[in-house]
């Protein structure tokens, strides 16, 4: 155990090294009388060769010194110009430092402070020494005191996130964000700094800089982007269906920061909360409910959103119309010339009628193929089928193909109805597209979206099996245009009316009498 130095006894000590110090130079400059001596005990040397020692802070260091032959050489550890240790008394006054098992030296609890070079010399004539470097391992530390901050831009602008750590090795920054890709769609990046140009709110959230460098734990730092935007509106719907005495929801989604003030318009006058009028917040959600809805309520309705940086609006059409139809049919139909299209539509209020549209994909192609006769043929055979005088034919199919039929619906109280329409005279195998819309007594509703079909090409096609066998079982039935209703077991009378149809439907076909004929349900 080296001895160490007391502040009361430091004086001493200094000499007693100093004095020591002189004794080795004194031993070294003896060359005459001793030098026979020294060359055959032999010269000190190092066993131990100079490294670099990598430490954690907080840790324990042994920085080896092994001597062969130390003789009465004075062996001493340096770093820079002060003497830390001189034979085997303890110079430094530090106390995490002292000598074990020989001249190895230990520093206990290491600091970054320690990091450096350390000399072992032997106090020689020319002195011999080697150097043991300590580079201290200090985990990431983030420089900003806060570990959690608050970045703000404007919509348009780019934001720039910044993030600074030290440590050594020098910690590596890596960004990412929470719960959602970065805005370039990577999943991370690394670098101090981290840009969004041009922000939008999407672009709003919660990012995270990490720094790590392999020493002890990675530390983070949360920086919370608000991008500052004027009102943006979504609804859920632009068109909402209802009926009289029922309660509805008119729905409008506000984006916006600042959060935006909200009010409701009917047409140019704003709504107040009333007992049957209810105005509800919910994060983004905005709605407005109508209790008991009237025939005054229907109309046009508009979201309002203002935040100071800008004003949004957006519309709500309440309608008791009815609904988009939705066709019910197979799209490859059973019969050569004739195809049964089928369909459902919700209304609050009884259906009075169906306008179906219906034309032959690709008209003008074909139209302009036919030799001159045949076209005034098939105008001719339209008019027939529809009642349809010249005039009627140029307003209703001159500028695109399509054919009309008004279609009667059977009053119904339930939400969901459905009717049905055969068309005759078809082409064989021909492909063809139908439209339907509704009206009720508040008006005609939007139009379905375009159903494509096809009729059979095969000589066997008879009949169509019906898409809604509850309500049209019977193809008999279907195909005169009769409207056939089961609820499983027939009676006596059903049965009746079933040959009856199907004797009709032999007589039919053997002299390929055709009618139009449509029905609901």
């Amino acid at each position: 155990m080296a001895a160490s130095c007391t502040h009361d006894g430091c004086p001493a000590r200094l000499l007693l090294v100093c004095l020591a110090f002189v004794a080795a130079v004194l031993t070294g400059a003896q060359g005459g009388s001793n030098a026979t001596s020294n060359h055959a005990a032999g010269q000190p040397t190092f066993v131990t060769k100079g490294a670099t020692y990598r430490i954690k802070t907080n840790d324990t260091v042994v920085l080896p010194c092994e001597v062969k032959n130390p003789g009465s050489y004075v062996l001493a550890w340096k770093r820079g110009i002060a003497i830390l240790t001189a034979s085997s008394v303890k110079v430094s006054p530090d106390e995490r430092l002292r000598l074990v098992d020989g001249y190895n030296l230990e520093i206990r609890d290491v600091a970054p402070s320690d990091a450096g070079d350390y000399t072992c010399q032997i106090g020689t004539l020319e002195p011999k020494e080697i150097t043991q470097t300590l580079e201290i391992l200090v985990p990431p530390r983030m420089q900003q005191k806060s570990t959690v901050e608050d970045a703000e831009v404007k919509k348009g602008e780019t934001a720039k996130m910044e993030c600074r750590a030290s440590g050594n090795p020098v910690p590596t920054i890596t960004w990412t964000r929470k719960n959602n890709v970065l805005p370039t769609g990577e999943q991370s990046y690394q670098g101090n700094s981290l840009a969004v140009e041009r922000a939008n709110r999407h672009h709003a959230g919660v990012y995270y800089c990490t720094a790590s460098n392999g020493v002890g734990n990675p530390v983070t730092k949360q920086v919370n982007l608000h991008v500052l935007y004027p009102p943006e509106i979504e609804v859920e719907s632009s068109w909402v269906h209802t009926g009289e005495g029922r309660e509805v929801q008119l729905v409008c989604i506000v984006h916006s920061d600042p959060p935006a003030e909200v009010v409701w318009f009917k047409d140019t006058l704003r709504l107040d909360s009333t007992d049957r009028r209810i105005m509800e917040a919910r994060g983004s959600r905005r709605t407005l409910i109508l209790r008991k809805v009237q025939t005054s309520d229907f109309g046009n309705y508009t979201c309002v959103a203002d935040n100071g940086l800008g004003k949004s609006r957006q519309s709500i059409e309440l309608s008791g119309k009815p609904n988009r139809p939705v066709f019910l049919s197979e799209r490859a139909g059973w019969h050569r010339d004739s195809y049964n299209l089928s369909w459902s539509v919700d209304s609050y209020t009884p259906v009075e009628e169906f306008k179906l549209l219906f034309r032959k994909m690709a008209a003008k192609m074909a139209a302009g193929a036919l030799p001159e006769a045949q076209q005034t043929e098939a105008r001719q055979r339209e008019r027939q089928m529809f009642g349809k005088n010249d005039s009627d034919s140029d307003q209703e199919g001159k500028a695109d193909g399509w054919l009309d039929v008004l279609v009667p619906a059977v009053p119904s109280e339930q939400l969901t109805q459905r009717a049905w329409h055969v068309i005759r005279q078809l082409q064989p195998g021909a492909s063809y597209e139908a439209k339907v819309r509704a009206r009720n007594r508040f008006g005609w509703g939007e139009q379905s979206p375009s159903f494509q079909f096809a009729t059979s090409s095969s000589e066997s096609a008879l009949y169509q099996p019906s898409p809604e066998p509850a309500i049209y079982e019977e193809p008999a039935a279907r195909d005169l245009g009769m409207r056939a209703y089961s609820s499983g077991a027939k009676s006596p009378e059903t049965q009746c009316v079933l040959v009856a149809a199907l004797a009709v439907l032999a007589r039919t076909v053997a002299n390929r009498f055709a009618m139009p004929a449509s029905g609901a349900a």
